[in-house]
């Protein structure tokens, strides 16, 4: 079927259409009403979501493997273009960014882990649509108009397929109908396969009523926190003590080895501040693009929708006799928040139309009835706020901004060649970053962790880790390649000195080893102390009396579930409590971690059976954690039967990174 058979097919009547041989065979009506079952809420918005299926069942994997071929990626004989990748990739931040209310750059989607799952999603439906192949599963061109002719996405005002709608959102995303038709059978095709694998995994009865008893169930929690001063008094060491501490732990009185690090920080803000932009240039900018530099009047735009325009003037008549718009709503059973649509510029309306008539309006006016695309409505402007022109002066600098910034990248790249062809001819770092007015710094002593030997950061950058990991790298004198920053910047890294890791003596670590073994005594107290409460509440001993001893407080908690956060309590200290009969006691770590806090259940109770709500809630996430396994092993499957691999190269290039040196 043709795209002009197509869509003659989804716009002519249901009458035509069953005079007209049927449009599939049994199976294709069988996997359709799967199909309208599966599909109906699925809505499109700038993002197709029917094109993704089980998005984080692959989450992200480890598959870059291969270097040998052309495409980016290959699983089984099916190859992922670059332009396939790219094209995913941009989908998915399209949506994202409708999402987060700004446009995500590549650089921040890599950062959320985006890129490798959309390249899993990617390679787990070609796994797929090989495996359908194989199994010779198809969905004619019939059938799958039937589908888009009978989705809500695609539906006009009277709730029929509207072709101008269709067309419209196919626009928005960069789609063609042909392209769009295959991508949707396969598509299809994919959900028969991945519900028909998933349909069968119907959790037992027992185990949702076990799942709702171990949710539901609560405990009663006594709890005591010891006193770590007075339950576990340290008397102060003589030093034969200490120094047979600090020979049985010499390592952990080591100073580590520290270098002196010289660096150049070619950072792109440092590198804007080479940027000259005149006035001319802000100038011709602003000339050239005056009308972005402009705010726009909003409106805050009350509506009420109709499906005639009879119905339409009737409440308008009604209306206008009220004492007022509130009161006129009032009497018609409205809600005023049911008739807010927001404050918008004219441009954020989708109905050309009615953003017309609505930005004619006074404020407070009643408009007359205005036919829309879908509906006929009643307009009232609320609140006007204007709009207004920013002059050049009022925008100069962020016009500087964007030219500077335009034009970083380019500056950044050839400071850099600048730089590296300093270094190729002997100059150190320090010079070479006063001849080129550059950032330097000196670090006069960092170790590997990037501390200070008083350890404070040796470097207050996002950076740090990896640029003082590369002066670790080797020793002294060797020329490193320069390090790039997640900024679009760079990073050169010298070593100028190495201090040798050490064995500190006693005498200089005196204080950190008494500090140390009084640590150790007191942590070893406190645990004998806490086991000594919990062998005397297991012998009887109410906790009450053990804490009057003390002159403590016993505290309760009830009821308490699994999952719910105490205070006094840390949630390893809850879930001990929940592996605990009855009258028993256990010792564990206290909220603050310098003590021990003794718990004893006094109480547990399940839950009363389960609502006929609850269990439907609780077979439904049990469904979900099933079909969700079995989808992802399916696909795994799949995957290590056909073989796939991933091109490095191809693949740092299709996100603009540059590769690595093979």
């Amino acid at each position: 079927m043709d795209a002009f058979a197509r869509t003659a097919y989804m716009d002519s009547s249901p009458t035509d259409r069953a005079a007209a041989p049927p449009p599939s065979t049994r199976i294709h009506k069988e996997m359709l009403e799967a199909l309208r079952r599966g599909v109906k809420g699925i809505i499109v918005q700038g993002l197709i979501g029917l094109l993704v299926i089980a998005f984080a069942v692959w989450g992200i994997a480890d598959v870059f493997q291969g270097r040998g071929q052309t495409s980016l990626a290959r699983i089984g004989n099916t190859e992922i273009s670059q332009d396939q990748f790219q094209q995913a990739l941009q989908l998915e931040i399209s949506g994202l960014s409708r999402q987060f209310g700004r446009r995500l750059t590549v650089e921040q989607a890599r950062q959320f882990g985006i890129d490798q799952r959309v390249l899993s999603r990617l390679i787990g439906t070609a796994a797929i649509d090989a495996h359908a192949r194989e199994l010779g599963l198809y969905l004619s061109d019939a059938a799958i108009a039937e589908a888009i002719r009978n989705d809500p996405t695609f539906q006009g005002a009277g709730g029929t397929f509207d072709r101008n709608f269709f067309t419209e959102i196919l626009r928005q995303n960069g789609l063609s109908e042909q392209r769009y038709f295959a991508e949707r059978r396969a598509e299809e095709v994919r959900q028969q396969l991945t519900e028909t694998l998933a349909g069968g995994n119907v959790p037992p009865d027992f185990l949702i009523q076990t799942l709702h008893r171990y949710q539901g169930e609560t405990r009663t929690i006594a709890h005591m926190t010891l006193d770590p001063e007075a339950s576990a008094k340290i008397e102060t060491p003589d030093e034969a003590k200490l120094k047979a501490f600090y020979e049985q732990n010499k390592r952990r009185f080591v100073a580590p080895e520290y270098r002196k690090v010289p660096i150049i920080m070619l950072t792109a803000t440092e590198a804007r501040k080479h940027i000259a932009v005149s006035d001319e240039e802000m100038k011709a900018l602003y000339d050239r693009e005056k009308d972005t530099f402009a705010v726009a009047e909003r409106r805050r735009i009350q509506q009420l929708s109709f499906q005639d325009r009879a119905a339409a003037e009737k409440t308008l008549t009604a209306l206008k006799a009220a004492p007022s718009f509130e009161e006129g709503l009032k009497g018609l059973g409205i809600k005023e928040s049911d008739v807010e649509i927001g404050t918008l510029a004219k441009s954020e309306m989708i109905d050309a139309a009615i953003a017309d008539a609505a930005f004619k309006l006074e404020k407070g006016q009643l408009s007359e009835p205005v036919k829309g695309t879908f509906s006929t409505v009643i307009l009232r402007v609320a609140e006007i706020t204007p709009g207004k022109q920013s002059t050049f002066e009022e925008v100069k600098d962020q016009l500087r901004d964007r030219l500077a910034g335009e034009r970083v990248s380019r500056e950044v790249q050839e400071l850099h060649d600048r730089i590296d062809d300093a270094r190729a001819g002997g100059g150190s770092l320090k010079e070479i970053a006063e001849r080129l007015k550059v950032p330097f710094v000196e670090i006069e002593a960092t170790d590997r962790q990037g501390k200070t030997p008083d350890g404070k950061p040796a470097l207050e950058n996002p950076d740090a880790p990896r640029i003082l990991a590369s002066a670790f790298e080797g020793g002294s004198g060797l020329d490193r390649e320069a390090i790039e920053l997640t900024d679009g910047g760079y990073a050169w890294v010298d070593v100028a000195g190495i201090t040798a890791e050490r064995q500190r003596p006693f005498e200089e670590v005196q204080e950190a080893v008494k500090t140390a073994w009084i640590e150790g005594e007191r942590r070893t107290a406190l645990n004998t102390a806490g086991q000594n409460i919990v062998e005397r509440v297991g012998k009887g001993e109410p906790l009450e009396d053990i804490a009057k001893e003390l002159g403590l407080e016993v505290k309760l908690a009830q009821p308490v579930t699994r999952t719910q956060q105490v205070d006094g309590l840390t949630r390893a200290a809850v879930q001990r409590a929940f592996s605990l009969a009855r009258g028993s006691a256990a010792a564990v770590e206290s909220a603050d971690g310098k003590s021990r806090t003794i718990i004893v259940v006094r109480a547990i109770v399940d839950p009363p059976p389960a609502t006929p709500e609850q269990l439907t809630s609780l077979r439904q996430e049990l469904s979900r954690q099933l079909q969700g396994d079995a989808i992802s092993a399916y696909v795994s499957a799949l995957q290590n039967r056909l073989g796939y691999s991933v091109n490095e190269t191809v693949y740092r290039r299709a996100l603009g990174i540059e590769a690595q040196p093979q």
